[in-house]
Parts: C-alpha cells; sequence; structure tokens
C-alpha cells in the first residue's frame, strides 16, 4: 500500500511540475539559478538551520513537561535523523515515526511518545498560523482584498480549533466512544501540560520565531535571484505554502510547494520563472539541511550492527 501511496504522489508531484514548465520558460529558469548569488545562499542556510535548531528546542520543551527526561543532544540528533526520513525518503517511514522510534527505544511508552510529538506539530502549527495572521493585518494591502480575507479566516479558524482542542477533555462522552476516546485522552493530556497558559504562549512564541527565521531564510533565496521585495510579502505569502506542503500529496512536498509559491508571489508582480527558481533552491536547502540526519542515522545503524554481531 505504501508503494501506492508513493506512486501516486510521485505522479502528483511531476504533473505539477509539468504545468508549471508549460507556462515557464525551461532555459530562463536555468540561467536564473545558475546566477543565483553563493552569499544569499550561506545566509538562507543559516537562517534554516536556526529555526531547526528553536523546532529542537520546543520539542524538548513540550516532552520535558511529559516527564521524558532526555539531553539536548538526543533530540538534537532524533530531529535531525526525521528530517531526514521527511525529505529524502518520503514515501518510506515519516519523520515523526522515526522520532517516536527513538523515543520508545529509550523505553518510553508508545503512546507518550506520540502525544509529545503530536503536540510538538500542533503547537508549530499554531505558530505558523499565529505568524501569518499579524502579518496579514499589518501590511493588509500588499495583496488582494480577497486574499487577505481568506488568510484571516483560515488562520482564524485554524487557532479557534487548537483553542477548542484544549478543552477536549470537557466532552467527557467522547471517552465512552470508540475512535473518539483518543481525542478526549488528548484533551486529558493538553489540559495537564498547558494548565499554564504562560508556558503555552511561550511555546506558541517560539513556534512563531521558528517560521519567521524559515521566512528569512526564503527572504535571502529570493534577493540570491536579484528578487528586491521587502520581508512582508513573504512573510504573508509564505506560511500558506507552508500550509499546503503539510498535506501529504506530494513528494516532500515538492511540486506543491513551488504551484503555491507561483500562485500566491505572483500577485505582487514577481516573475514566475524566478519565483520557481527561489522555491526550487528553497527544496534542495530542505534537503542540505537534513544531510546531517543521514550521517547520524548511518552511524547509530552501525554501532547497533556491531552490537548485535558480539
Amino acid at each position: 500500500m505504501s508503494r501506492v501511496f508513493t506512486a501516486i504522489k510521485l505522479i502528483i508531484t511531476v504533473s505539477i511540475f509539468y504545468l508549471l514548465f508549460r507556462y515557464i520558460d525551461f532555459d530562463d529558469l536555468y540561467a536564473i539559478l545558475a546566477k543565483s548569488h553563493g552569499g544569499y545562499i550561506l545566509l538562507a542556510l543559516l537562517a534554516q538551520l536556526i529555526s531547526m535548531y528553536l523546532a529542537i528546542y520546543r520539542w524538548k520543551l513540550i516532552m520535558s513537561r511529559l516527564k521524558f527526561d532526555e539531553k539536548s543532544s538526543f533530540y538534537t540528533k532524533s530531529y535531525f535523523k526525521g528530517t531526514f526520513f521527511n525529505q529524502i525518503l518520503p514515501g518510506s517511514i515519516g519523520g515523526d515515526a522515526v522520532r517516536m522510534l527513538d523515543l520508545v527505544q529509550k523505553g518510553y511508552d508508545k503512546k507518550d511518545a506520540f502525544y509529545g510529538i503530536f503536540v510538538d506539530r500542533v503547537v508549530g502549527l499554531v505558530g505558523l498560523l499565529v505568524l501569518n495572521l499579524i502579518a496579514n493585518n499589518l501590511f493588509y494591502d500588499t495583496y488582494p482584498s480577497w486574499l487577505y480575507t481568506l488568510l484571516n479566516i483560515v488562520t482564524l479558524g485554524g487557532i479557534a480549533g487548537f483553542t477548542a482542542m484544549l478543552y477536549l477533555d470537557k466532552l467527557t462522552f467522547l471517552s465512552n466512544i470508540k475512535g473518539l476516546n483518543l481525542l478526549f485522552r488528548l484533551g486529558l493530556r493538553m489540559r495537564k501540560l498547558y494548565a499554564n497558559k504562560a508556558v503555552l504562549l511561550k511555546h506558541i512564541a517560539i513556534s512563531v520565531v521558528v517560521h519567521m527565521f524559515s521566512v528569512v531564510a526564503i527572504f535571502f533565496l529570493a534577493l540570491s535571484v536579484d528578487v528586491w521585495m521587502g520581508l512582508h510579502i513573504f512573510l504573508i505569502a509564505v506560511p500558506p505554502v507552508f500550509l499546503l506542503t503539510i498535506v501529504p500529496i506530494s513528494l516532500a512536498g515538492w511540486g506543491v510547494r513551488e504551484g503555491a509559491m507561483v500562485a500566491i508571489l505572483m500577485l505582487v508582480g514577481i516573475a514566475k520563472a524566478k519565483i520557481l527558481a527561489i522555491s526550487i533552491l528553497y527544496g534542495l536547502l530542505l534537503i542540505i539541511t537534513a544531510l546531517p540526519g543521514a550521517w547520524i542515522f548511518n552511524k547509530y545503524k552501525n554501532i547497533n550492527n556491531k552490537k548485535a554481531t558480539l
């Protein structure tokens, strides 16, 4: 079944790129990529790495409150491995499954590990919504009014959904319904984890900064291909792109990310070929930042193999 899903993702990815290249000259794209400025690309790499380390810090804070007693080095290695599996092997084991397996191998309960990673994902998503909501309303006249309204509806709806999640434990009848009792247990854990709302605000604030640095990375990539637009252009445009790439319908977000970025950024007059170049560079940047995870995975795989032969 996983092969079927992978094949479907591949078809969707290739189809989107085929449609994009019908309207974008490949020679123009190649010329733009070839002339991209290495200095700005290095700054983008630095910004993306800062984003990753902040995300690791957030995950550690969440797991610590759930009584997971591990050092920062464990979360760093596990997160990079998860990122590697997400970026390089999208048709195989997901990065979250890798992180959960690492925790289980340390002796923690599988359900507890799942909830911790799930909360980390959800809080990260809320941070993305908050960042987009703030930018969209601070610079409300940047994009067409219909996009401004749509983004407000989506972001406010998502934040409201998260708020409702914090009170799922109040719906006690869910505990007796098979399948829905998972929501009740999630509500209990969320209530316990965020009994102190200051902690919740801290985690969301970290998430906002995490995504801010990812947007800054894309901003630097835009500068590398001579797109001289203000940072606020990307603070509004990029979060919706990230939201769309969360939906697992393509290989590591390829195709969906490019199509969405072209559709949104062309509204402010950026040339399609340059937008596509920015998106491709960002995809390559994500692969580069995931490579340490490959080294970590192979290192510990070899260590485990040696132990098994003793």
